[in-house]
């Protein structure tokens, strides 16, 4: 699965952008795609993904800001980004549990959890500031 960020920049707080990673088609059934970010001298940490249902599940400090969605038609996965304040700044990279890590309850459960997604984008530079 090859995937290819787009969409970032510099923007103004209370601004927005709209991430695209385009990727090749997962070959299993269960698999999640999901958007992580590092900000300078933190750790990763997630920030939405969504099932194979299209079900997504979002980061408590974006909730409400962020919109998760996949274009299945042109194998491309979005991120929604508004209301962006100076904390979103970071490098936010794509990502694929391709097949999924971690089921619950005979299904694929998808987290924000990067140790269970395998592959990963370059990562695309969010900047917020005024």
């Amino acid at each position: 699965v090859r995937l290819a960020e787009s969409g970032g920049g510099s923007v103004q707080p209370g601004g927005s952008l709209r991430l695209s990673c385009a990727n090749s088609a997962c070959i299993y059934d269960m698999f999640c795609m999901g958007w992580f970010r590092q900000a300078p001298g933190k750790g990763r940490e997630g920030v939405a993904v969504v099932n194979r249902y299209g079900v997504p599940s979002y980061a408590d400090s974006v909730k409400g800001r962020f919109t998760i969605s996949r274009d299945k038609s042109k194998n491309t996965l979005y991120l929604q980004m508004d209301n962006l304040n100076t904390e979103d700044t970071a490098m936010y990279y794509c990502a694929t549990a391709c097949p999924c890590a971690f089921y619950g309850r005979g299904d694929c459960i998808c987290r924000l959890v990067d140790g269970d997604f395998g592959r990963w984008g370059q990562g695309t530079q969010v900047t917020v500031s005024s």
